[in-house]
């Protein structure tokens, strides 16, 4: 891997007015820069950070120790959109209704349902939905959230239900403990 060279990361200075904790890269790419912004997430025990997919991906991707994120049955990742980016997306309930149509036209049958709310670690409830397979598919919660320029993204995702079971507790606790 040659990460140490292919990412350089720079620190952009966004508004002044955004104190999130939100990881601002600048990557060198053939076209210019490409720019990565993601929540940066409080250590899991037993989870940890697969650089090379967060920078492929442009989120913060979480595998379970012992496995990389591309073949690990369940993943937890997060993003953040920078909001001036994306004009369409008025509201965070716009951001919402549009990923729950993208799951809907992406997956047929797919069951999807709202969960209880994630308190963040400074008391921001995320507001959650859980898509779940009826014919084959992952498992996934999302959670929803914002910080001033940002909308944020935490995921849960598994190509099992046991496997999504099991990491649920996990989840939610990375969300009880982000800050921004």
């Amino acid at each position: 891997m040659k990460c140490a060279h292919i990412l350089v990361g720079i620190l952009l200075c966004c508004s002044p007015r955004s104190h999130a904790e939100i990881e601002k890269i600048a990557l060198p790419s053939a076209s210019g820069f490409q720019f990565l912004w993601w929540p940066k997430l409080p250590p899991i025990q037993h989870w940890h950070q697969d650089t090379e997919q967060s920078y492929a991906n442009a989120i913060n991707a979480l595998a379970p120790d012992g496995a990389a994120f591309i073949n690990a049955e369940t993943v937890m990742y997060a993003r953040a959109f920078y909001k001036p980016n994306h004009p369409k997306l008025k509201s965070l309930s716009t951001l919402i209704e549009h990923d729950i149509d993208q799951f809907k036209q992406e997956f047929s049958g797919l069951l999807i349902e709202e969960t209880a709310s994630i308190v963040t670690g400074d008391g921001q409830l995320l507001r959650s939905i859980k898509f779940s397979p009826t014919k084959s598919g992952n498992w996934e919660q999302v959670s929803y959230g914002e910080e001033e320029d940002y909308y944020l993204i935490f995921t849960l995702s598994s190509r099992s239900s046991a496997g999504f079971e099991a990491a649920l507790v996990d989840y939610k606790l990375l969300i009880a403990k982000y800050k921004k």
